[in-house]
């Protein structure tokens, strides 16, 4: 039942940054987009995300909560040495979250629309820097359970340019995302042209990100280069990543959109895959080179068969309702 458990945990980091990438990706780009545009692009963002948009935070309430019962190692020591960008993270969430349903369902038209429109912009940007930041830490070596001073224990534990730069490489990838999703929600062409447009932008941002993540792993002994480009499974999950990064690109220059959804997940898919493998079932990286793996810290068998019962019983009765809740609202509107 331990690989069920982890099975669920892996499918949970990965549908969070996919699904909930795609919608902190979509305050992104409004961020950047003009003044005269950001009015329909507001309107295609409320009928792509408006309505399940909540529903995405799902997964990663499940992530949690595998950790806390199941890896209560794993969960204490993230909690406690990356407790400051963890809370960034979640005031970006409950901020955004807020500020999404008062500008759009506030029954008075007045100024506060305005503020309502910044938070929620500038913390879509904050929370997944933030999420990735987080991501970034657990793999850079700097977690110190040793630590004698505040600055080493709870500061220099995230912020490193390791970890910066994999929360840059995340926050493109989430606009990345949102755009390509979104070309698929445009009623009009210059809608469409407007969000490809968008969508070739974020592409060459997150590359430049990653670029800088392969950098900074070298710089910080990260050995970024060996997990990827030095293990069978990494090397085939990076070639299949830009195999797909240029058929992608291809489909964008024509104006094909028809399959750019599936493409772009497959892509980030592939892009976790080569990171993640070669490190697995390693989860966090301490300082000195000591890890904490999944394996053995994993909880006592009773509690993992019951997290793993509560988790397939549990996905039978939600996942039918919530497919049917993504195939409802992303009807078309008559």
């Amino acid at each position: 039942m331990e690989q069920v458990v982890i099975i669920f945990l892996c499918l949970a980091i990965l549908l969070y940054f996919l699904l909930g990438g795609a919608d902190f990706g979509a305050g992104i780009i409004e961020l950047f987009t003009s003044e005269k545009n950001r009015g329909k692009t507001r309107k295609t963002m409320y009928h792509a995300i408006g309505p399940v948009w909540e529903a995405n935070h799902m997964w990663l309430i499940i992530a949690i909560v595998i950790l806390f019962v199941g890896f209560p190692l794993i969960y204490t020591t993230m909690s406690v040495h990356l407790h400051i960008p963890l809370a960034i993270m979640l005031i970006g969430i409950i901020a955004r979250g807020t500020a999404f349903v008062f500008r759009h369902y506030d029954a008075v038209q007045d100024n506060m629309q305005g503020i309502y429109n910044q938070i929620f912009v500038y913390s879509s940007f904050i929370t997944p820097l933030f999420l990735g930041i987080i991501a970034g830490s657990v793999l850079s070596g700097q977690i110190d359970l040793n630590a004698n001073s505040f600055a080493d224990a709870y500061i220099f534990s995230w912020l490193n340019w390791f970890s910066i730069s994999v929360g840059l490489f995340t926050t493109a990838l989430c606009g990345f995302l949102a755009a390509i999703y979104l070309i698929g929600e445009c009623k009009t062409e210059d809608d469409k042209r407007r969000f490809i447009k968008k969508a070739k932008y974020m592409n060459v941002v997150a590359v430049v990100f990653g670029a800088m993540v392969f950098f900074s792993a070298a710089m910080e002994n990260v050995p970024l280069m060996n997990w990827v480009v030095y293990n069978k499974v990494g090397l085939i999950a990076v070639s299949l990543a830009s195999l797909s990064l240029v058929l992608l690109w291809y489909l964008l220059l024509k104006g094909k959109t028809k399959i750019l959804r599936l493409l772009a997940g497959f892509q980030v898919t592939m892009i976790l895959v080569a990171i993640s493998y070669a490190h697995f079932p390693n989860f966090i990286r301490l300082k000195g080179g000591e890890v904490i793996s999944l394996y053995s810290t994993i909880g006592p068998d009773k509690t993992i068969q019951s997290l793993g019962w509560a988790l397939v019983l549990g996905s039978l009765l939600i996942l039918p309702f919530l497919g049917y809740l993504f195939y409802k609202f992303q009807q078309k509107e008559e």
